[in-house]
């Protein structure tokens, strides 16, 4: 379905999200400055990818338009990683703040297909908003990476799809996103349903494991031929007791996996192939 050589592996690092506190966490990456070095860092590890939640001067989350052009920024002036702003936010931010993410001009956004218990909280994605943003992407010339957090979610892509068409650049890329309590679970089994249900547009999708499922999840995306998110938004731990110190050790550890897999982790540019951003 692209031009790329079987064996490429795209990797994502999401460094920061929207729920750790850096008072609990302080080697989380939360000005410009700490997000570039990550990047630069990731890099060289092997990710091509970096999907990046925005927090403010109190190292707060927030959505507010200057400091995604800023951190959008500090990406594109220290290495050349496809970027992707999270439009998801934090659990608490208002629908229409979440479509303005748009206009900090990203490479890529987030799109979850539907509203999902996410802990205590619940992460609104109603169809409406999902048709807007969507439809937003398209005449932006943003690509989506779609998001799904359980087989209902799959389906709506369908659904999605078949209402507005395929998205700027052509590919379907989506994210399995496994193991959120109130999601899917971060099983093997729930990654093989998931993609048997994905749309035949799809063109690649990779697989999240939040916490303790993520070494199973990229186990199972590897043995399937999917690709992996990592980082510190989904895993603080390398194993038990053990924190992370960098998100660097979490792509260095995911390069690794795909190497015993014979999968050689795509460059940026590859990657740009592989969304439809050539």
């Amino acid at each position: 379905m692209t031009s790329l050589p079987a064996d490429r592996l795209l990797i994502t690092v999401a460094p920061t999200g929207a729920e750790t506190a850096k008072a609990d966490c302080p080697q989380l990456p939360t000005t410009p400055e700490e997000l570039a070095r990550t990047a630069v860092e990731c890099r060289e590890a092997g990710a091509a990818m970096i999907h990046i939640h925005v927090r403010d001067h109190d190292h707060q989350p927030t959505l507010d338009g200057v400091l995604l052009k800023e951190w959008v920024a500090a990406v594109r002036e220290s290495t050349d990683l496809v970027v992707q702003l999270s439009t998801g936010g934090s659990v608490h931010d208002p629908l229409e703040e979440r479509l303005k993410v748009l206009d900090a001009a990203p490479d890529s956004c987030s799109l979850t297909m539907g509203t999902t218990n996410f802990g205590d909280d619940v992460f609104m994605n109603p169809w409406p908003f999902v048709q807007d943003l969507y439809q937003l992407s398209q005449e932006r010339g943003v690509v989506p990476e779609f998001e799904l957090f359980d087989l209902g979610q799959v389906h709506a892509l369908r659904r999605l799809l078949g209402r507005y068409g395929l998205p700027h650049g052509g590919k379907v890329h989506c994210d399995l996103v496994m193991g959120v309590p109130g999601g899917m679970d971060g099983t093997a089994d729930a990654l093989v349903a998931s993609v048997a249900a994905l749309p035949p547009e799809t063109t690649s999708w990779s697989a999240t494991g939040i916490g303790r499922s993520t070494l199973a999840v990229a186990l199972a995306a590897l043995s399937k031929g999917g690709h992996l998110r990592v980082g510190m938004e989904d895993v603080l731990t390398l194993a038990k007791g053990v924190p992370v110190e960098r998100n660097a050790q979490l792509v260095e550890r995911a390069a690794e996996l795909g190497r015993l897999a014979q999968r050689t982790p795509m460059t940026p540019d590859e990657a740009r192939v592989l969304l439809g951003l050539a």
